[in-house]
Protein backbone atom coordinates (compact mmCIF):
# COMPACT_ATOMS: atom_id res chain seq x y z
CA UNK A 1 0.00 0.00 0.00
CA UNK A 2 1.46 3.46 -1.12
CA UNK A 3 0.89 5.52 2.49
CA UNK A 4 0.65 9.08 0.28
CA UNK A 5 -1.10 10.43 -2.48
CA UNK A 6 0.96 12.85 -4.78
CA UNK A 7 -1.19 15.72 -6.71
CA UNK A 8 0.28 17.03 -9.65
CA UNK A 9 -1.44 20.54 -9.77
CA UNK A 10 -2.66 22.79 -12.90
CA UNK A 11 -1.26 26.55 -13.13
CA UNK A 12 2.50 26.83 -12.79
CA UNK A 13 2.53 30.09 -14.74
CA UNK A 14 -1.79 30.81 -15.14
CA UNK A 15 -2.21 30.73 -10.88
CA UNK A 16 0.96 31.99 -9.63
CA UNK A 17 -1.27 34.63 -7.54
CA UNK A 18 -3.25 31.35 -5.92
CA UNK A 19 -0.36 29.65 -5.02
CA UNK A 20 1.80 32.30 -3.55
CA UNK A 21 -1.12 32.24 -1.25
CA UNK A 22 -2.50 28.48 -1.17
CA UNK A 23 1.23 27.26 -0.43
CA UNK A 24 2.11 29.25 2.96
CA UNK A 25 -0.50 27.86 4.19
CA UNK A 26 -0.46 24.47 3.11
CA UNK A 27 3.50 24.38 4.37
CA UNK A 28 2.40 26.77 7.87
CA UNK A 29 -1.48 24.54 8.72
CA UNK A 30 -0.40 21.28 7.73
CA UNK A 31 -3.61 20.38 10.25
CA UNK A 32 -5.57 21.98 7.68
CA UNK A 33 -4.72 19.25 5.02
CA UNK A 34 -5.01 15.50 4.77
CA UNK A 35 -2.54 13.98 6.40
CA UNK A 36 -2.05 11.26 3.15
CA UNK A 37 -1.47 13.82 0.72
CA UNK A 38 1.39 15.80 -0.63
CA UNK A 39 1.95 18.42 -3.76
CA UNK A 40 4.19 16.14 -6.01
CA UNK A 41 4.41 18.97 -8.81
CA UNK A 42 2.60 21.97 -10.37
CA UNK A 43 2.73 21.95 -14.14
CA UNK A 44 1.75 24.49 -17.32
CA UNK A 45 3.22 26.73 -19.73
CA UNK A 46 3.43 30.30 -21.20
CA UNK A 47 0.44 31.32 -23.12
CA UNK A 48 2.75 32.26 -26.06
CA UNK A 49 4.96 28.76 -26.08
CA UNK A 50 4.88 27.16 -29.53
CA UNK A 51 6.15 24.00 -27.75
CA UNK A 52 2.95 23.70 -25.85
CA UNK A 53 0.08 22.20 -25.83
CA UNK A 54 -3.34 20.77 -24.09
CA UNK A 55 -4.46 24.26 -23.59
CA UNK A 56 -3.57 27.48 -25.40
CA UNK A 57 -3.81 31.12 -24.44
CA UNK A 58 -3.10 30.84 -20.69
CA UNK A 59 -0.35 32.20 -18.21
CA UNK A 60 1.34 35.20 -17.78
CA UNK A 61 3.47 35.55 -15.15
CA UNK A 62 6.99 36.27 -14.47
CA UNK A 63 8.98 32.70 -14.58
CA UNK A 64 11.71 33.82 -12.38
CA UNK A 65 9.15 34.66 -9.62
CA UNK A 66 7.05 31.31 -10.44
CA UNK A 67 10.10 29.12 -10.15
CA UNK A 68 11.51 30.53 -7.46
CA UNK A 69 8.23 30.44 -5.12
CA UNK A 70 8.38 26.32 -6.11
CA UNK A 71 12.11 26.38 -5.35
CA UNK A 72 10.93 27.96 -2.01
CA UNK A 73 8.62 25.47 -1.09
CA UNK A 74 10.37 22.19 -2.31
CA UNK A 75 7.93 21.70 -5.63
CA UNK A 76 8.72 20.10 -8.75
CA UNK A 77 7.92 22.46 -11.99
CA UNK A 78 6.74 20.66 -15.36
CA UNK A 79 6.21 22.44 -18.62
CA UNK A 80 3.35 21.47 -20.21
CA UNK A 81 5.22 21.28 -23.73
CA UNK A 82 2.81 18.32 -25.51
CA UNK A 83 2.23 19.90 -28.94
CA UNK A 84 2.13 17.41 -31.26
CA UNK A 85 2.59 18.95 -34.41
CA UNK A 86 6.14 20.30 -33.52
CA UNK A 87 8.85 19.95 -37.18
CA UNK A 88 12.16 20.35 -36.71
CA UNK A 89 12.43 24.09 -37.66
CA UNK A 90 10.55 24.21 -34.20
CA UNK A 91 13.12 23.21 -32.08
CA UNK A 92 15.48 26.13 -31.95
CA UNK A 93 12.67 27.96 -30.34
CA UNK A 94 14.18 30.84 -27.89
CA UNK A 95 11.49 31.15 -25.48
CA UNK A 96 11.23 27.46 -25.52
CA UNK A 97 14.85 26.91 -25.17
CA UNK A 98 15.30 29.75 -22.17
CA UNK A 99 12.38 27.87 -20.25
CA UNK A 100 14.18 24.69 -19.92
CA UNK A 101 17.81 26.32 -19.11
CA UNK A 102 15.75 27.93 -16.71
CA UNK A 103 14.11 24.56 -15.06
CA UNK A 104 17.21 23.07 -15.52
CA UNK A 105 18.76 25.49 -13.23
CA UNK A 106 16.61 24.69 -10.35
CA UNK A 107 17.85 21.91 -9.40
CA UNK A 108 15.91 20.80 -6.20
CA UNK A 109 13.66 19.02 -6.43
CA UNK A 110 13.98 18.00 -10.13
CA UNK A 111 11.98 19.90 -13.13
CA UNK A 112 10.40 18.14 -15.43
CA UNK A 113 8.52 18.52 -19.06
CA UNK A 114 5.28 16.70 -20.05
CA UNK A 115 5.71 15.91 -23.35
CA UNK A 116 4.00 14.12 -26.57
CA UNK A 117 6.02 14.37 -29.40
CA UNK A 118 9.41 11.97 -30.06
CA UNK A 119 11.08 14.76 -32.00
CA UNK A 120 10.81 17.23 -28.84
CA UNK A 121 11.59 14.10 -26.66
CA UNK A 122 15.33 13.23 -28.46
CA UNK A 123 16.50 16.61 -28.19
CA UNK A 124 15.23 17.48 -24.66
CA UNK A 125 16.97 14.38 -23.77
CA UNK A 126 20.42 15.97 -25.58
CA UNK A 127 20.02 18.91 -24.74
CA UNK A 128 18.52 19.15 -21.05
CA UNK A 129 19.68 15.99 -19.32
CA UNK A 130 18.77 17.25 -15.54
CA UNK A 131 14.94 17.40 -16.29
CA UNK A 132 12.67 14.79 -16.53
CA UNK A 133 9.71 13.55 -18.99
CA UNK A 134 5.88 12.93 -18.71
CA UNK A 135 4.14 11.07 -21.24
CA UNK A 136 1.20 13.38 -21.87
CA UNK A 137 -2.70 12.28 -21.26
CA UNK A 138 -2.77 13.93 -24.96
CA UNK A 139 -1.49 10.66 -26.60
CA UNK A 140 -4.44 9.46 -25.55
CA UNK A 141 -3.86 5.82 -24.49
CA UNK A 142 -6.86 3.92 -24.11
CA UNK A 143 -5.58 0.94 -25.31
CA UNK A 144 -4.32 -0.74 -22.10
CA UNK A 145 -1.53 -2.70 -24.43
CA UNK A 146 -0.32 0.72 -25.74
CA UNK A 147 -0.19 2.18 -21.99
CA UNK A 148 1.81 -0.89 -20.73
CA UNK A 149 4.46 -0.09 -23.60
CA UNK A 150 4.54 3.58 -22.73
CA UNK A 151 5.12 2.76 -19.29
CA UNK A 152 7.51 0.25 -19.54
CA UNK A 153 9.61 3.27 -21.41
CA UNK A 154 12.60 4.54 -19.85
CA UNK A 155 12.23 7.69 -20.94
CA UNK A 156 9.53 8.52 -18.86
CA UNK A 157 9.29 9.01 -15.14
CA UNK A 158 5.71 9.20 -15.30
CA UNK A 159 2.76 8.44 -17.82
CA UNK A 160 -0.62 9.82 -17.72
CA UNK A 161 -3.19 7.29 -19.34
CA UNK A 162 -6.31 8.58 -21.25
CA UNK A 163 -9.20 9.01 -18.17
CA UNK A 164 -10.86 5.86 -19.34
CA UNK A 165 -8.61 3.57 -18.19
CA UNK A 166 -8.98 5.20 -14.94
CA UNK A 167 -11.24 2.33 -13.86
CA UNK A 168 -9.91 -1.00 -15.22
CA UNK A 169 -8.84 -2.36 -12.07
CA UNK A 170 -8.23 -6.13 -13.12
CA UNK A 171 -5.59 -4.57 -15.49
CA UNK A 172 -4.65 -1.67 -13.47
CA UNK A 173 -3.54 -4.48 -11.23
CA UNK A 174 -1.30 -7.24 -13.34
CA UNK A 175 1.21 -4.08 -13.25
CA UNK A 176 4.24 -4.31 -11.41
CA UNK A 177 4.97 -1.95 -8.17
CA UNK A 178 7.55 -0.34 -10.36
CA UNK A 179 4.99 0.27 -13.43
CA UNK A 180 2.38 1.46 -10.65
CA UNK A 181 4.64 4.17 -9.43
CA UNK A 182 4.80 5.48 -13.02
CA UNK A 183 1.41 5.99 -13.35
CA UNK A 184 -0.43 9.44 -13.24
CA UNK A 185 -4.02 9.35 -13.27
CA UNK A 186 -6.43 12.26 -14.55
CA UNK A 187 -8.52 12.51 -11.62
CA UNK A 188 -11.41 15.33 -12.51
CA UNK A 189 -11.23 14.45 -16.35
CA UNK A 190 -15.31 16.36 -17.30
CA UNK A 191 -14.87 15.66 -21.58
CA UNK A 192 -17.71 13.28 -22.15
CA UNK A 193 -16.85 9.34 -21.54
CA UNK A 194 -18.20 8.18 -25.65
CA UNK A 195 -16.08 11.31 -26.89
CA UNK A 196 -13.63 10.13 -30.32
CA UNK A 197 -12.77 13.79 -31.03
CA UNK A 198 -10.21 13.93 -28.15
CA UNK A 199 -7.35 13.53 -30.36
CA UNK A 200 -8.36 16.19 -32.86
CA UNK A 201 -9.46 18.64 -30.01
CA UNK A 202 -5.71 18.47 -28.91
CA UNK A 203 -4.52 18.78 -32.45
CA UNK A 204 -6.44 21.97 -32.60
CA UNK A 205 -4.55 23.16 -29.55
CA UNK A 206 -1.68 22.29 -31.21
CA UNK A 207 -1.98 24.58 -34.07
CA UNK A 208 -3.01 27.10 -32.51
CA UNK A 209 0.32 27.12 -30.05
CA UNK A 210 2.08 26.99 -33.62
CA UNK A 211 0.24 30.28 -34.83
CA UNK A 212 -1.36 28.50 -38.05
CA UNK A 213 -5.00 29.66 -38.65
CA UNK A 214 -7.06 26.80 -37.95
CA UNK A 215 -10.77 26.00 -37.63
CA UNK A 216 -11.76 25.80 -33.85
CA UNK A 217 -12.66 22.26 -32.59
CA UNK A 218 -16.53 22.24 -32.29
CA UNK A 219 -17.19 20.01 -29.00
CA UNK A 220 -20.05 17.28 -29.93
CA UNK A 221 -20.03 15.80 -26.54
CA UNK A 222 -23.72 16.10 -24.99
CA UNK A 223 -24.07 19.54 -22.89
CA UNK A 224 -20.64 20.10 -23.99
CA UNK A 225 -21.60 23.86 -24.97
CA UNK A 226 -22.05 24.36 -21.05
CA UNK A 227 -18.14 23.84 -20.68
CA UNK A 228 -16.31 22.71 -17.34
CA UNK A 229 -18.88 22.04 -14.60
CA UNK A 230 -16.79 20.49 -11.70
CA UNK A 231 -20.21 18.93 -10.65
CA UNK A 232 -20.68 16.91 -14.22
CA UNK A 233 -16.40 15.66 -13.46
CA UNK A 234 -18.03 13.96 -10.86
CA UNK A 235 -20.23 11.96 -12.13
CA UNK A 236 -18.15 10.75 -15.06
CA UNK A 237 -17.10 7.14 -15.37
CA UNK A 238 -13.53 7.86 -14.82
CA UNK A 239 -13.67 9.74 -12.16
CA UNK A 240 -11.61 9.23 -9.24
CA UNK A 241 -12.84 11.15 -5.75
CA UNK A 242 -10.86 11.60 -2.63
CA UNK A 243 -12.87 8.05 -1.06
CA UNK A 244 -11.79 6.54 -4.76
CA UNK A 245 -7.97 7.04 -3.36
CA UNK A 246 -7.78 6.32 -0.51
CA UNK A 247 -10.08 3.22 -0.64
CA UNK A 248 -9.07 1.89 -4.09
CA UNK A 249 -6.17 3.70 -5.35
CA UNK A 250 -3.44 3.79 -2.62
CA UNK A 251 -4.31 -0.13 -1.09
CA UNK A 252 -3.77 -0.86 -4.55
CA UNK A 253 -0.18 0.68 -4.79
CA UNK A 254 -0.95 3.85 -7.08
CA UNK A 255 0.22 7.06 -5.66
CA UNK A 256 -0.26 9.53 -8.20
CA UNK A 257 -3.01 11.82 -9.23
CA UNK A 258 -2.99 14.40 -11.68
CA UNK A 259 -6.08 17.28 -11.53
CA UNK A 260 -6.95 19.03 -15.30
CA UNK A 261 -7.48 23.06 -15.08
CA UNK A 262 -5.04 25.05 -16.70
CA UNK A 263 -7.88 26.47 -19.03
CA UNK A 264 -10.31 27.49 -15.58
CA UNK A 265 -10.49 30.42 -13.00
CA UNK A 266 -8.65 30.13 -10.25
CA UNK A 267 -12.25 29.72 -8.10
CA UNK A 268 -12.56 26.39 -9.76
CA UNK A 269 -8.96 25.66 -8.98
CA UNK A 270 -9.57 26.79 -5.35
CA UNK A 271 -12.47 24.04 -5.18
CA UNK A 272 -9.82 21.44 -6.37
CA UNK A 273 -8.06 21.91 -3.92
CA UNK A 274 -10.35 22.24 -0.86
CA UNK A 275 -11.78 18.83 -2.42
CA UNK A 276 -8.92 16.56 -2.67
CA UNK A 277 -6.62 18.32 -0.63
CA UNK A 278 -8.07 20.13 2.48
CA UNK A 279 -10.11 18.41 5.38
CA UNK A 280 -14.12 19.21 5.23
CA UNK A 281 -13.73 21.21 9.05
CA UNK A 282 -11.06 23.57 7.47
CA UNK A 283 -12.43 24.05 4.22
CA UNK A 284 -13.82 27.46 5.83
CA UNK A 285 -10.77 28.54 7.31
CA UNK A 286 -8.81 28.15 4.36
CA UNK A 287 -11.52 30.52 1.84
CA UNK A 288 -10.81 32.94 4.70
CA UNK A 289 -7.28 32.86 4.22
CA UNK A 290 -7.79 33.34 0.84
CA UNK A 291 -10.56 35.16 -0.26
CA UNK A 292 -13.16 35.31 2.35
CA UNK A 293 -13.94 38.63 4.54
CA UNK A 294 -17.05 39.61 5.74
CA UNK A 295 -17.32 42.55 4.02
CA UNK A 296 -17.35 40.72 0.70
CA UNK A 297 -19.72 40.96 -2.16
CA UNK A 298 -20.74 38.37 -4.57
CA UNK A 299 -23.22 40.26 -6.41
Amino acid sequence: MREKAYFHLPGLFEFYELYRMFLPLFREHREYFYDWCEIGSIYGAPADCIWGGGRAGFGENDPEEVLELMQEYGISDRLTFSNSLLRQEHLSDRKCNALCRLLERYRKPQNGVIIYSELLLEYLKEQYPGLYFVSSTTKVLTDFTQFEEEIRRKDFRYVVPDFRLNKAFDKLNTLSQAEKDKVEFLCNECCWFGCRDRKACYETVSRKNLGENCPEHHCKAPEGERGYLFSKAMENPGFIGINDIRDIYLPMGFSNFKIEGRGLGSALILEFLLYYMTRPEYQIHVREKIYLDSMLDLF
